[in-house]
């Protein structure tokens, strides 16, 4: 469905189905930002409390993975929306 990082195609490669009208604007962001903050808020909170690491070791860390766990999840998101969209024939799909 993707043709880079978050390009989505014009047309699926295998059915041919119109992807160019999809309307995932900035959800995919949004739910990413959600999730990650929801996976790494307590991780940083045991982290901190159990272990007590110097800042600049904590801060780096827990950059680094929430970074990585951004750029991994962001694509998968963005393809969930618009397979949801298709899913729900919202934005154009499935119209005649």
């Amino acid at each position: 469905m993707l043709k880079g990082y978050l390009k989505v195609r014009d047309d699926c490669p295998v059915c041919g189905e119109p992807l160019h009208h999809h309307r995932a604007d900035d959800g995919p962001a949004y739910l990413t930002i959600l999730i990650v903050g929801h996976l790494m808020a307590p991780v940083i909170l045991w982290a901190f409390t159990t272990f007590r690491p110097d800042p600049m070791v904590l801060a780096t860390v827990f950059t680094i993975g929430c970074v990585a766990l951004s750029l991994y999840l962001l694509p998968r998101l963005k393809g969930l929306m618009v397979g949801l969209q298709w899913a729900k024939r919202m934005h154009g799909f499935g119209s005649a």
